[in-house]
């Protein structure tokens, strides 16, 4: 479904000779394409799922976050606004991101679910908060939490 939306999205872009939104697009699904080449196998020709799709974002989101603090640090706001203008298109495709208190909320129900007595149990507690709320959450901010929980003290 939000491969289609992507498609869809950049026929209208296209339509429209909105530019930056097109060439923002091009990107997403140029990269989309590389994950479904690298995920292929012999016996399974199917591309990625959802989920792999809204963490690809994810780190497309965070790339730019960090160029825009580089441009700037640079002088260069003009190439910081354009990251900025990437980023408004990208997370037009993002679930709404949850809140502290949200995540927050969540690594404590998953440390219970999961019953963590530590931080060896922490990946199994990130993975419980991937597969419940991929696209939702800023995986390191979780793990940051997740890491303060379990640590001793």
């Amino acid at each position: 479904m939000l491969r289609t939306r992507l498609s869809d999205a950049l026929k209208t872009a296209m339509k429209a000779k909105d530019a930056p939104r097109v060439s923002t697009l091009r990107l997403i699904l140029a990269a989309l394409k590389d994950r479904d080449i690298a995920a292929r196998t012999e016996t399974d020709r199917t591309g990625v799922g959802e989920e792999e799709i809204l963490l690809l974002l994810q780190s497309m989101v965070k790339q730019r976050r960090e160029s825009i603090t580089l441009y700037q640090q640079g002088g260069r706001e003009d190439l910081a606004a354009r990251e900025l203008a990437e980023i408004a298109v990208i997370e037009g495709f993002l679930p709404q991101q949850m809140s502290l208190d949200e995540v927050e909320a969540a690594v404590r129900s998953a440390i219970a679910e999961v019953k963590a007595g530590g931080i060896k149990d922490m990946g199994r507690v990130i993975a419980v908060l991937k597969s419940r709320h991929a696209g939702e959450m800023d995986v390191a901010q979780a793990a940051a939490l997740v890491k303060k929980h379990l640590s001793p003290g």
